[in-house]
């Protein structure tokens, strides 16, 4: 079990639960560790790290990397870049990298994840063991004089993954007019000038973070600005990152949010045409649209559903050696490109396939019906009891036989409250909200 790292790394509020204490001896066990395995090499160990806007992103800094370089590792200091921008130039230029970021939550929080030397997010095992030490910091070897690690002068290190994401695509983006929410995040030193230098017209919102503005009614998870400026000015589309822009949300020429299930459907079928899309095959989550697992069968595509999670999305691209996955929630992973979910590239992804379709993002989505659905969360003491409860399976059994396979029941407890989450999804508002609400009723009861 573990105590510290959660499904996407450390998290807390920032000073509070997150502190420079914690990030100094998560640096310290994390740079042990990740560098064991280098103890017969003469060369020193090399770590990247970046961070993304929030105000208490260099006091966090300043302490891990205290902590790794006692542990005798060097550090390249990347400044403020996306993750996937870590985890790519980890993998092109060091032992190990390290995102200090919380992602889409408010700037209070922060977090800090490490990657290995190929760029992957940890696995449990490594993660236990980086908490063992963590705890018992004295068997960590003490090292002194030249033993110690320091920072390296590294200034055009992000160039890397700016020239990556340049020919990620194949065509440039002349002729299309695209508005881009940075989020008052990392995407805002990279997203608007690698955009317009691949001939777009751009239109930039959201791209002047002050440390507490980050994710503030901007970004992925509030797309309202971008929506009405993509009408107001007639855009071909609108992309919205998080705040270290490992996830996209795109609004279509008529002002409509595109989620992670659009956007993955709009790939697979120009991967598809193209003979690209490896073993005909997309992986997504339990989470997705019902309409997107009709229109990827109508495309001759196979749909995979992993839990709920990209790194559960990502494992399994990895064991099945598929290339395309994501989240509903807009974290699309190219693994064929980037280790990891990547907004920009994703965004690349799809303004190239607008481009070169010479179609709308609506006309690209005509294949795709999106199906109401509707989620209620029921707090519970027991979260586990539902599963072997009578009325409640026979709510859901009743359920699913009223949808006779138009739509689909999906019943799941939290991973991290006691809640029971009860989702429901048809072709038929009223009927989803009758059905999720019965469930949800009888859970209650029960």
């Amino acid at each position: 079990m573990r105590k510290y790292f959660g499904t996407d790394g450390v998290r807390g509020v920032a000073n509070v639960e997150l502190t420079p204490e914690l990030a100094f001896k998560l640096g310290k066990s994390a740079g042990y560790v990740l560098t064991k395995q280098m103890s017969e090499q003469t060369s020193r160990p090399t770590f990247v790290v970046g961070k993304d806007t929030r105000i208490s992103g260099p006091m966090l800094e300043a302490a891990l990397i205290s902590g790794l370089t006692s542990s005798g590792v060097n550090v390249i200091q990347l400044g403020i870049v996306p993750t996937p921008a870590v985890a790519y130039i980890t993998k092109q230029l060091a032992n190990g990298g390290v995102m200090i970021s919380a992602s889409h939550n408010p700037y209070q929080d922060n977090g800090i994840k490490f990657f290995n030397q190929d760029g992957y997010k940890l696995s449990d095992t490594v993660e236990l063991e980086i908490e063992y030490y963590l705890e018992n910091l004295n068997e960590v070897p003490t090292y002194s004089g030249g033993e110690l690690g320091t920072i390296l002068p590294y200034n055009n290190a992000a160039n890397f993954y700016v020239e990556f994401l340049k020919n990620s695509i194949s065509t440039d983006l002349r002729g299309l007019n695209i508005v881009v929410d940075c989020a008052n995040g990392a995407a805002s030193t990279v997203a608007p000038t690698l955009l317009e230098s691949l001939g777009a017209n751009v239109h930039i919102l959201s791209s002047s973070p002050d440390g507490v503005n980050i994710n503030v009614d901007c970004g992925s998870t509030h797309p309202e600005q971008l929506q009405k400026k993509v009408v107001e000015v007639k855009a071909d589309l609108g992309l919205a990152f998080d705040g270290d822009a490992d996830r996209l949300i795109a609004v279509d020429e008529n002002g409509n949010v595109v989620d992670g299930d659009q956007i993955l459907y709009i790939c697979a079928k120009a991967l598809r045409s193209k003979g690209m899309l490896t073993n005909q095959t997309v992986v997504s989550t339990v989470m997705s649209n019902f309409g997107f697992q009709k229109a990827l069968n109508e495309l001759g595509v196979n749909s995979v559903q992993t839990n709920v999670g990209d790194r559960y999305v990502l494992e399994e691209m990895i064991n099945k050696g598929y290339t395309l996955g994501g989240e509903q929630s807009g974290h699309i992973i190219f693994l064929n490109l980037n280790t990891t979910g990547d907004g920009i590239l994703s965004a690349l992804q799809l303004a190239s396939i607008v481009k070169e379709s010479s179609m709308t993002v609506t006309e690209l989505l005509s294949g795709f019906k999106k199906y109401p659905q509707q989620l209620v969360n029921v707090k519970v003491k027991d979260k586990k009891a539902w599963e072997n409860h009578p009325s409640i399976r026979n709510a859901i059994s009743e359920a699913e036989i009223t949808l006779s396979g138009n739509g689909r029941v999906l019943v799941r407890a939290s991973g991290t409250e006691n809640l029971v989450r009860v989702m429901v999804e048809a072709d038929n508002s009223d009927l989803v909200n009758k059905l999720v609400t019965s469930i949800a009723n009888e859970i209650k009861k029960s």
